[in-house]
């Protein structure tokens, strides 16, 4: 659980200096990153800022109009 805690805080830092892509893009590269770690049961999913509600963010693109969450199946 600690080694998930910790790639998902790297995951945020390095999701928030690459801001401005495209938010399929950034999907696509935390998906991977979580894959090559091990992580296979995690959902990943495009929201408006303003609706991100309780979700774990793992980062933000278009310009931070858009964050990407992080779940558990």
């Amino acid at each position: 659980m600690k080694h998930a805690v910790v790639l998902l805080l790297a995951i945020l830092v390095s999701a928030q200096a690459s801001a401005a892509k495209p938010c399929e893009e950034l999907k696509s590269e935390i998906a991977a990153k979580l894959e090559a770690k091990g992580v296979t049961n995690a959902v990943l999913e495009v929201v408006d800022s303003d609706k991100v509600g309780g979700a774990k963010v793992v980062g933000s693109c278009e310009g931070g109009a858009k964050k990407i969450t992080y779940a558990k199946k």
